[in-house]
Formats: structure tokens, sequence, C-alpha cells
């Protein structure tokens, strides 16, 4: 009637189907280019296609460096260095 449990039965493990990888920030790596409004090509990077800064849980920068990244797109911006629509206006 009732199954006794045997002592006999190995714990089994889990299969891991994926593999977490952490990414570290490509802002913060050795001989990583340094963030200034005035470098407008690496700014750029950062930017959607419609204008919006990407957001960092895609782009995998630091919130340290996500801050400083937007206020100096923003510091662009409002010099007319950057588009504030997007890249193909």
């Amino acid at each position: 009637m009732f199954r006794s449990k045997s002592k006999d039965r190995k714990p089994t493990k889990k299969k891991q189907f994926f593999i977490k990888k952490i990414k570290s920030c490509p802002l913060s790596a050795k001989g990583a280019p340094e963030i200034d409004y005035k470098n407008v090509k690496l700014l750029e990077k950062y930017i959607s296609e419609k204008g919006k800064i990407i957001p960092s849980r895609i782009s995998f920068v630091s919130s340290d460096k996500q801050r400083k990244l937007s206020k100096e797109i923003k510091k662009a911006r409002t010099l007319a260095l950057l588009s504030h629509v997007g890249k193909y206006r």
C-alpha cells in the first residue's frame, strides 16, 4: 500500500539548462574610453534608433557609469552634438 522510503536512493541533482554568464561593464575595463560629451561615437552606441538611451540591463553598463553616460548624452543633446529625435530623421 504505502511506499517506504529507502535510504539507498541518492538525491538527484537538477540539470542546469542555461549557464548564466556574468558580463562585466564595458566602460570599467582596462583601456576603456572615458565618458565625455565630446565623444559622440561612444555616446551613439548607447542610444537607440528612436533616440532613447539604452537601459543598463541591455547594455551591461554599471549603475554609476550609466548615470554618468545619461548625463553626458543629455549634455551633448543640449549642445546639439546629438539628435533628440533619432538617427534617421
